[in-house]
């Protein structure tokens, strides 16, 4: 992993909410970067049109963003669509109510540590997961929607689920007249077909549970399926690829606080190495 050096110019984004929610926080890790860095600017974007602006002008400035985890899926998605992320260190600050998707990535989730490793820190490269609308997942997505945000369900695979999963950010026009909201989908068990690298894992005659896919870090995504079962519990699948393709009847998937679809196919490939983000350095 590539270190830093606290001669590097920054470009410190705050996000509004997260200052609001927490501005103290805030205040100590911007004054914590300012102290460090040879150059420090800092913009309060107040609006995403704003923040993509700034983050796509950033110049030869690192940009640090100081945010919950909605913050951080929303650079990555911009430098995604800007196709910049393979040129661009991205650090971040968590700052706000959702960091559990930071913490799962590495980042301290206090300011002062947080700030100190964004400036003491090294690059680390994550894979990413990128679906066929061009939306962006950096730690796990569940298939169907759970109900609830706070809701958290065993792991088969023996690791805790991701608490906080990751916003999947799809692209969509500004509209400035109200959408109207889409009907529920019915409860329980899905239909879907599951395929691993063009291999069926699990076809429709097989009612699902849930589905989680999760990047690693090696180029491959954990795919496991939980069937439903009627009576004696059926066998947890699990498997690893590039590509896992999921069609079906209508579904949703959640990633982080968020909830896609409804969608009846949806594609998403692994990108190796896509993101570059700072980390505390190891020894």
């Amino acid at each position: 992993m590539a270190t830093f050096a606290t001669s590097d110019q920054l470009l410190v984004i705050i996000d509004p909410v997260s200052r609001r929610a927490d501005g103290e926080s805030v205040r100590i890790a911007k004054d914590v970067l300012s102290a460090g860095a040879a150059s420090t600017k800092v913009c309060v974007p107040e609006d995403p049109e704003e923040f993509a602006r700034v983050l796509a002008r950033r110049g030869s400035r690192r940009p640090v963003v100081i945010g919950d985890d909605r913050a951080l899926t929303r650079a990555v998605a911009l430098l995604h669509r800007q196709r910049a992320l393979a040129e661009c260190v991205l650090s971040v600050v968590p700052v706000g109510g959702s960091l559990g998707l930071a913490h799962a990535l590495g980042v301290p989730t206090g300011p002062v540590a947080a700030a100190r490793a964004v400036l003491d820190g090294a690059e680390r490269r994550l894979d990413l997961l990128v679906d066929d609308s061009d939306g962006v997942v950096l730690g796990a997505l569940r298939i169907p929607a759970p109900p609830a945000a706070g809701s958290v369900l065993p792991d088969p695979s023996g690791r805790p689920w991701l608490q906080s999963l990751v916003r999947t950010l799809v692209p969509v026009r500004p509209s400035r007249t109200s959408r109207p909201v889409a009907a529920p989908l019915p409860p329980g068990p899905a239909r879907l077909r599951v395929e691993v690298d063009g291999t069926t894992l699990v076809d429709l005659d097989q009612p699902v549970e849930a589905v989680s896919v999760t990047p690693g870090v090696s180029g491959s995504a954990e795919v496991v399926v939980r069937p439903s079962s009627v009576g004696a519990e059926a066998a947890v699948l699990q498997t690893y690829g590039r590509t896992v393709t999921v069609s079906g009847t209508d579904f949703r998937y959640r990633a982080d606080a968020a909830v896609a679809g409804p969608v009846r196919r949806r594609t998403w490939t692994v990108r190796e190495g896509a993101l570059a983000l700072t980390l505390p350095a190891t020894p």
